[in-house]
């Protein structure tokens, strides 16, 4: 779509944020309607999560919360997200900073500096402390209220006619990928795209592209059994990223307690969406037994190779940020220095932080 296609379209679309904002606001007494909404059918495993908060919330609010959802794009992009929550499209939504066209280079790229990260919880844990260091974090999420940060499963090679059992495999294929294994599928001879995966199954089915970097869980949950036949169980490491917010105007309509309550109700958003990614993930490996989709594993020696060249192409995108005015190798240092760490402990705040990042 052209951007002058675009203007028209988005115009629209804020107008009838603000007319559902000036809706929602309540009278003396009466319950505070908040919209929700999400690029993903209310069935999709982010989707459950996020109704698990809301009945959270509504519940602990004593019903002084109530929350109207808006699923699958109804009213939300998946690359235009923060600004259309920004501008009142929705009060809250789903936010995908590393999808975003512009103004949000820092949090795009470190979703790159995780090398070795284990489990969806450490993801979580070095996102936080990132975000209390490095103001660029907070910059980039001005005019929101961060109520979820989000990790994720691993992401591995699933294709639609050709399996990937090498890293020699990877030469020639067009791939759908995340920003930060671009680089290393380019340096592996594979030709990276970057796109929404909303998008991606359409793609698939029309041979656009010849796979996706994406966990098991896609297997089922985005159906791409059906346009898709074969899953490589190779490992890219992946971070965490803020996922959920609130915009700074819905924000500021509500009165302290329920602030404090959202604040609160944070922990309970991240424990549900990293329940429902790995039952997800567990249910992907089991459905693709039975529809037709090869499971291969990769060689160890192979896995190897992809995480030293992982990490080398994390410390070329730090360095990169330079160009936009960030400094990214400190941040890339922090994320490793916490990883080898092991247990994940915090370094002391560098001043200047932007606490309307991390409201907690």
């Amino acid at each position: 779509m052209t951007p002058m296609r675009i203007l028209p379209s988005l115009l629209l679309a804020l107008l009838l944020g603000l007319v559902l904002s000036a809706c929602s606001r309540p009278a003396p007494d009466a319950p505070h309607l908040l919209t929700y909404a999400s690029p993903y059918p209310p069935t999709h495993p982010f989707s459950k999560a996020d109704i698990t908060w809301m009945k959270h919330v509504e519940r602990a609010s004593g019903g002084r919360i109530r929350i109207k959802p808006y699923w699958s794009g109804a009213l939300l992009s998946s690359d235009m997200s923060m600004m259309e929550i920004r501008h009142g499209l929705a009060d809250i939504g789903l936010i995908t900073p590393i999808y975003t066209r512009g103004g949000a280079h820092m949090l795009r790229a470190q979703s790159g500096f995780y090398g070795g990260i284990r489990t969806i919880e450490d993801q979580v844990a070095v996102y936080d402390c990132l975000d209390q260091r490095f103001p660029a974090f907070g910059d980039e999420l001005k005019g929101l209220h961060v109520l979820a940060a989000q990790g994720g499963n691993f992401p591995g090679v699933l294709t639609r006619n050709r399996p990937v059992h090498s890293l020699a495999d990877l030469k020639g294929l067009r791939l759908r990928a995340q920003s930060d294994a671009i680089d290393v599928l380019r340096a592996l001879g594979a030709d990276p795209v970057n796109m929404p995966m909303g998008e991606v199954y359409s793609a698939l089915a029309k041979g656009v592209i010849d796979g996706v970097v994406a966990p098991a869980d896609t297997i089922k949950s985005l159906h791409f059994a059906e346009v898709a036949h074969h899953f490589t169980s190779l490992r890219f490491s992946r971070g965490a990223y803020p996922a959920r917010a609130m915009s700074d105007q819905a924000w500021r309509r509500l009165p302290p307690d329920l602030q404090t309550l959202l604040r609160d109700s944070r922990r309970i958003w991240e424990a549900a969406l990293a329940d429902e990614v790995l039952k997800a993930e567990h249910a992907g490996i089991a459905y693709a037994a039975g529809h037709g989709v090869e499971m291969i594993p990769f060689p160890a020696p192979e896995q190897a190779k992809l995480d030293a060249l992982y990490n080398r192409f994390a410390i070329d995108q730090a360095r990169r940020l330079a160009d936009v005015g960030l400094d990214g190798l400190p941040v890339f240092r922090e994320a490793q220095r916490l990883i080898a760490a092991g247990a994940i402990a915090c370094a002391r705040p560098s001043s200047g932080v932007n606490p309307m990042s991390t409201p907690r």
